[in-house]
This record gives structure tokens, C-alpha cells and sequence, in this order.
């Protein structure tokens, strides 16, 4: 049977002594950012869950609340974690960290694992379509999920589809019609919401369909980037972008300006670090990390004061943040020939 792995492991993962990870672990604050910050990464790179057992018997619940995510190294959950960490520890609670790798079954196992310990909550960034082996923690471990909304739970979600369907209507009326869609993730329910707004919007505007335009794709930096440079192999390529996500939209960056085609459109569902700097800098849909953490922990904190509260689905509105790659118009129309 594999080991699981204890303070030890996360102690030396993270070069520090065992009694700095307990400090971490337990929330106290006198431990310096850079290594608070390398401790909670080794704790969710090993799926470590501190021993609560001697806690919980003394005062028959855990003091701590649950985060789970897809991975702590894409900069809008490592926002999203330390907004929910800081307003838990106001609360006089604990938080304890867990990412899924975008895998089901890791996903089942680390959530299982939270409600072993009895934490008072869960905030969760979905990943697989069926929690039904929840259901019976539910009465006790109440769970709010984020970015991505599951029927039955409480959830905190943004507008995909009128945010997409704006940026995507506003290239198409500066000029393109060759709209390409990078970061197709079908695994994704955000991903796919967002896709199926793209597809439309062109509709709506008369535009065909090509699939050669949205072509299936992890929507990670690495495989965002291949697909955008095979983009252009095509005929007819792409003269905008839109990019699924923040981590496609670095890609999709990446892509373009290795390759001098700056004069693309560009669209990023999702700001990402530096996106300001380049020239053009990345136009893009915010969806404020802050603002989502702080709303996802209050439901979570008033779910766990009032139970028997009936789920909610909470809609946050986006922000386009328009800085020149999404306003590169299209290709002026082709001059009819002389008769």
C-alpha cells in the first residue's frame, strides 16, 4: 500500500523544518511570505492533510475549511487560494489545500480525504460531472464551488457566455471574419460554455462555421501555443484570436509575438502577468480572482452559520480591459474588380 505523505515529506520537499510547516498548516502568522508560500505548494504538489484527529476529538469539528483547485501554479487560482486563505484566518480558521491536476479521480480522492478530516467546508473548482458520493457529507461539510457551476451546489461562476458572445461581436465589428477559437478544452464546462458562444456569435452574424478554426486542444501554454502556429499553415488563416483561457492566452501571446505576427487580434479570456507590457498588450476579460475568493468564502462561512440554506448560484459580472491587441481591426474587404 503507498505511503501517504506526511509532514516530514512536505518539510523536506519545501527545504524548511517540520515545526515551520505545522505553522503554516495551522494558519499562524509568523512565518515569512516566500516560505509560507514554498510550504503550501509542496503540501498540494504531495496531497498532503494534516493529522486533525487529536483536534477534532477535543472539540468534536475541525477548525479549518477545504480548498481544492486545478493547480496552484496557474496565476488565477494561486489569487484565488491566498484571497480565500486570508479571509478564513480572519474567521479564526484554517485552510487546507488541495489541486486535482484537472484529473476525476485525484479530484474524488483529495475531497474525500477533506471531509475524513472533518473540515467545515469545501470550496472547489470542479473538475469531474458527478459528486454524487458527496452527498453524504453534504448535511455537514457544506461546499460552494467556483469558476465552474454544478447543479444542486451552491456556486460562484462569471458570465462566460455574454462576456465571450461581447468580445467575439465587437472583432467581428472592426472587421474579422476569420475568428479562430484556441484553447478547446471539451473537458472543461467553462471552456466549453465559452466555445459554444464564440460559435454563436458568428452564426448570428452570418458567418460559417470552420472548425479548422477551433481545433481541440488542451488548453494549456505549451499545446495553445502549437495549435495558434498551426493556425497559419492554413490557407485562409486567422486574423483574430479569441483565447479560452488565461493560460491559452500566454500561449497564444507566446505564439504571436515569437513569430512577428503581432498584427493578429488577440482576445484573452483571463489577464495574465506582463499581458500589459507587450506591443501591443493583450486585450482581455477579466475575471477578478479577488472579488470571486472573497465572495466564494462569505457563502461558505454563511453556509456553515446558517445550515439548511438553499443553494445559490452567484453570477459575477467581467471586465473587458481593452489595451490594443483586441482592437487590431480586420483586413479591409477585397476591391470589387472593374468591369
Amino acid at each position: 500500500m503507498r505511503r501517504h505523505p506526511g509532514i516530514k515529506d512536505v518539510a523536506a520537499l519545501a527545504q524548511v523544518s517540520i515545526k515551520t510547516v505545522s505553522r503554516v498548516v495551522n494558519g499562524e502568522g509568523s512565518v515569512l511570505p516566500a516560505t509560507r508560500e514554498r510550504v503550501e505548494r509542496s503540501v498540494i504538489e504531495l496531497g498532503y492533510v494534516p493529522n486533525g484527529s487529536a483536534r477534532i476529538l477535543k472539540s468534536g469539528v475541525g477548525d479549518a475549511v477545504g480548498v481544492v483547485v486545478d493547480t496552484i501554479a496557474d496565476p488565477f487560482f494561486a489569487s484565488l487560494v491566498s484571497v480565500i486563505e486570508d479571509r478564513a484566518l480572519r474567521a479564526g480558521m484554517g485552510v487546507l489545500f488541495a489541486s486535482t491536476g484537472l484529473d476525476a479521480a485525484r479530484e474524488r480522492d483529495q475531497l474525500l480525504r477533506l471531509a475524513g478530516q472533518q473540515v467545515r467546508g469545501i470550496i472547489l473548482v470542479p473538475v469531474a460531472e458527478n459528486h454524487e458520493y458527496l452527498e453524504r457529507y453534504r448535511a455537514s461539510t457544506p461546499i460552494v464551488m467556483v469558476d465552474r457551476h454544478m447543479e444542486g451546489y451552491d456556486s460562484v461562476v462569471v458570465d462566460d457566455v455574454d462576456a465571450t458572445k461581447a468580445a467575439v461581436a465587437d472583432l467581428i465589428r472592426i472587421g474579422h471574419r476569420r475568428i479562430a477559437f484556441v484553447g478547446y478544452d471539451a473537458a472543461l464546462s467553462t471552456i466549453r460554455s465559452r466555445h459554444g458562444a464564440y460559435q454563436e456569435t458568428l452564426v448570428e452574424h452570418g458567418i460559417a462555421l470552420d472548425p479548422r478554426l477551433a481545433p481541440p486542444s488542451p488548453a494549456e501554454i505549451f499545446d495553445t501555443r502549437l495549435t495558434t502556429l498551426g493556425l497559419f499553415d492554413l490557407q485562409e488563416p486567422p486574423t483574430a484570436i479569441f483565447a479560452a483561457n488565461l493560460r491559452a492566452g500566454i500561449g497564444v501571446a507566446d505564439a504571436l509575438h515569437g513569430s512577428g505576427r503581432t498584427h493578429v487580434a488577440l482576445i484573452s479570456f483571463g489577464d495574465f502577468s506582463l499581458a500589459h507590457l507587450l506591443t501591443p498588450a493583450v486585450s482581455c476579460i477579466d475575471h477578478d480572482a479577488y472579488r470571486i475568493g472573497n465572495v466564494a468564502i462569505e457563502r461558505l462561512l454563511h453556509l456553515i452559520n446558517t445550515p439548511g440554506t438553499l443553494p445559490q448560484r452567484i453570477v459575477l459580472a467581467t471586465e473587458r480591459l481593452e489595451r490594443g491587441s483586441g482592437e487590431i481591426p480586420g483586413p479591409a474587404p477585397a476591391m470589387a474588380e472593374s468591369a
